[in-house]
């Protein structure tokens, strides 16, 4: 896995040609990342940043862009995404997870996400693995299977569905109307549970709108690594075709494996639907190059 992580040239572009694959987002898989202290991490995401950004000047019609960012130190993060986008053509941010155990919510993030607004770019939301304390009341005691339980198997879902939940509910977007956000996995279950959930906690949040009505003007939605049609059905059914855009993980999934799903939903999708979820809704989220 290591290689194909590292490889941002020749390598990763020759997996897209085999599987058909235009365009690639990229971005780093952080694990681990919020464990080094603030002097350490500022820095790295610099360093981190710019060699992205070298990849993507190489091959700009493969390659485009997601920021990583240090919220050890929020408003040195913010500083990050503003050159990350106005200097290097980057178009939007992944974070991961909690931060020291800090979900995004926390008011000390608010650099952050007045950045994101302000330059118009979304914040991709990615798993992380749980903070010390969920892991051990949640996963111990199951040796190698608790560790894929709380991760893939299932923790890395809910507790993103979770941190969604908790942006919405803790009135992050109504301070932030035109901050988007973008979770992977069809949505980390949320779209099945949400009429429950936007009945429930609707009635107790202060907010503008219903919870479930954010899943209309301020989320969207990747495939990343599900490849079935029930799950897909679901979401589109809740969040619709606009805000659901196709994704493959890679390398975590193969690119083939993404291209073989997407081949399949020609025959459950109308054309124009299948143009709007293989490339349409990026383009028009990330402002990307529009494809043939």
């Amino acid at each position: 896995m290591r290689p194909k992580l590292l490889d941002i040239g020749a390598g990763r572009i020759a997996a897209m040609d085999e599987a058909g694959i235009d365009l690639q987002v990229l971005s780093l898989a952080a694990l681990g990342f919020d464990d080094l202290d603030a002097d350490m991490a500022t820095p790295l995401t610099r360093e981190i940043n710019d060699e992205v950004a070298e990849a993507v000047k190489a091959n700009p019609g493969r390659f485009a862009a997601f920021a990583s960012l240090a919220l050890q130190d929020p408003d040195s993060a913010a500083q990050e995404l503003e050159r990350c986008v106005s200097k290097l053509g980057f178009v939007g941010t992944m974070l991961d997870g909690t931060t020291d155990g800090l979900f995004l919510d926390d008011k000390s993030y608010t650099p952050v996400f007045e950045a994101a607004a302000h330059l118009g770019v979304p914040i991709y939301l990615h798993p992380a693995p749980p903070p010390a304390a969920v892991q051990k009341a949640y996963y111990s005691g199951l040796a190698e299977l608790g560790q894929l339980l709380s991760i893939a198997g299932w923790g890395w879902h809910a507790e993103t569905g979770l941190h969604t939940l908790r942006l919405i509910v803790s009135g992050v977007f109504d301070r932030f109307p035109d901050l988007q956000l973008i979770i992977g996995h069809m949505g980390e279950g949320l779209p099945y549970a949400l009429a429950r959930s936007s009945a429930v906690l609707s009635r107790a949040a202060t907010l503008r709108q219903s919870v479930a009505e954010y899943f209309k003007t301020n989320i969207h939605i990747t495939t990343s690594g599900y490849f079935t049609q029930p799950p897909l059905r679901c979401a589109l059914d809740v969040v619709g075709i606009d805000r659901t855009m196709f994704s493959i993980d890679y390398p975590f999934s193969p690119n083939t494996h993404g291209r073989k799903y997407l081949d399949e939903l020609a025959g459950m999708l109308a054309p124009e639907d299948l143009a709007s979820l293989a490339h349409g809704n990026a383009e028009r989220l990330l402002r990307l190059p529009v494809q043939n």
